[in-house]
């Protein structure tokens, strides 16, 4: 299994970052597989599949490339496909076109033996023509503006609400309960040790390193490092935020107690949100969701945080006892009957 050594400055250095290019990629993955997750990840992929076949079949070679660097057969992704995010700065993320220009900057020569490493063989003769990071950044680039940009804003919301979910996690069972299952066989093993992966990789010791956390909300992930001093695991968000858009029934009992509409704000608040989403999944009326929101808050059944550009709201651990109260004695009440 792949593990690293991690010590506790690491770790308390560690930050969670938003990355468009990390969620352009997990998308490229994603269309590469053209198999579905879930139902909404189904829709999207009969809305951008026929496309993205036509955007192979103009570049010849291209899906070569494509299938090299994804590392199907080694399990090794092309390195130079998946810069670390830098996690510099004040800014909530870098923009798209600053990290995609870190793979377009990738010489021919470098491309070529990242794609040995990750097709685990010679390469076949299109990949040996110039432009390697030119074509895989343009290819980057039309998944970016094709896939992702339009629905960027809600896919950052539900990825901003992933990181303060963990970050709650990470407060009330410490790192163990924030880091197991953060993705397929990703568990901390104890004694500074943190299990990325299941492959059969020598373990790495990164003691002084930047750690970054790197959600994205496709069901895809990875790891990645720059040179010795910053790694990166890329993460699927749970599901329970990736399908932060559906809304949940309201227990009677709670709504006779709170009244229905803010019943239903606070049940909705299982998974962070921010006001906009949670006007269009109630269908209540901005002031309405405020008013709400406010009783909410003064009761300590919600709390708020600032991430990037937006304001979300959670339940606090009085509010999930109440729901589950609730809920709990909803079903006793079905069972008696």
């Amino acid at each position: 299994m792949g593990w690293w050594q991690v010590n506790a400055d690491t770790l308390a250095g560690s930050r969670f970052v938003v990355s468009p290019l990390a969620e352009a990629i997990a998308s490229l993955f994603s269309l590469e597989r053209r198999t579905a997750t879930h139902p909404g990840e189904r829709a999207w992929l009969d809305a951008h599949l026929p496309a993205y076949r036509e955007r192979l079949a103009a570049d010849p070679g291209l899906a070569d490339l494509v299938r090299a660097a994804r590392g199907g057969r080694t399990r090794w992704i092309a390195d130079f496909l998946t810069p670390t995010p830098t996690g510099e700065g004040d800014r909530p993320f870098e923009e798209f076109e600053e990290e995609v220009a870190r793979v377009r900057e990738t010489s021919d020569e470098v491309a070529r033996e990242h794609l040995k490493m990750s097709l685990g063989g010679p390469l076949p003769a299109e990949l040996l023509r110039p432009g390697i990071a030119d074509r895989t950044a343009d290819l980057l680039e039309w998944v970016w503006t094709r896939t992702v940009l339009p629905r960027w804003p809600r896919l950052r919301t539900v990825i901003e609400a992933d990181v303060i979910a963990r970050t709650a996690q990470l407060s009330q069972g410490g790192w163990a309960e924030a880091l197991n299952g953060m993705r397929p066989g990703m568990r901390w093993l104890g004694e500074s040790r943190l299990q990325v992966n299941t492959h059969d990789y020598p373990p790495r010791e990164i003691s002084g390193a930047r750690l970054l956390f790197v959600p994205v909300t496709p069901r895809q992930g990875w790891v990645s490092w720059d040179a010795s001093d910053r790694y990166a695991v890329v993460y699927p968000c749970s599901g329970v935020f990736a399908d932060a858009g559906r809304a949940a029934a309201v227990p009677e009992p709670l709504g006779r107690l709170l009244g229905p509409g803010r019943a239903a704000v606070l049940v909705l608040l299982a998974a962070p949100k921010s006001t906009s989403q949670l006007v269009t999944l109630t269908g209540q009326g901005l002031g309405s969701v405020g008013r709400h929101l406010r009783v909410l808050l003064d009761a300590g059944l919600v709390r708020r945080r600032r991430t990037g550009r937006s304001v979300l709201y959670f339940r606090t651990a009085a509010g999930e006892v109440l729901v589950e109260a609730q809920r709990e004695g909803e079903g006793e009440r079905e069972r008696e009957t």
